[in-house]
């Protein structure tokens, strides 16, 4: 543990943004792997898509109002642990703040460089770059092998909460879920 001294759990505004951003995200993941169950073209396919898009672009929207509340009130301190479980823990959280932006970005490129339309909740997004469609096919190959990269730095992250909570038992999952009032 470091010799700062900071709060002992996160602010509720990082909470909130924290399991929001775990609800979004379940749900671009939903909306990409669900599309599968239906027929090229078909208005369910697009729909899902759709959705993939502007569920994405939210992720990368919020993600700086999270870095926003994480440097207003940073996060507290580490609980005890060997040096090399809280660089894992650090590069984690890089690892995934890097997913928040880079995949919503890539996808945004990849749109971009298909010169398909990104749509955003009624509005549509300008393009990032300019048509190129073997740079499309290389953006959207990228955005997939670090989606797939996703599902285990997600699991692997809420394996480490769990294993926190129920073996160590040492506070780190309860740091993060909201706090009810006492009377």
């Amino acid at each position: 543990m470091n010799g700062k001294t900071g709060p002992a759990s996160y602010g509720r505004l990082s909470i909130g943004l924290h399991w929001l951003m775990l609800l979004l995200i379940a749900a671009v993941y939903a909306t990409i792997e669900l599309k599968g169950n239906f027929a090229k073209g078909s208005e369910p396919r697009e729909l899902l898509k759709h959705w993939h898009f502007m569920l994405g672009l939210t992720v990368f929207a919020l993600v700086w109002l999270r870095l926003l509340a994480r440097w207003l009130r940073p996060a507290p301190n580490a609980v005890a642990g060997a040096a090399w479980e809280q660089a894992l823990a650090k590069a984690m959280h890089l690892a995934l703040y890097g997913l928040m932006i880079g995949l919503p970005l890539l996808g945004w490129l990849t749109l971009s460089a298909a010169d398909k339309p990104i749509p955003f909740f009624g509005l549509e997004l300008p393009a990032l770059v300019a048509p190129n469609p073997d740079r499309a096919g290389q953006l959207k190959e990228l955005h997939e092998v670090l989606a797939q990269a996703g599902y285990w730095l997600i699991g692997l992250h809420a394996a480490a909460a769990l294993f926190h909570q129920y073996v160590r038992r040492d506070g780190t999952l309860q740091r993060m879920l909201p706090h009810r009032r006492q009377a």
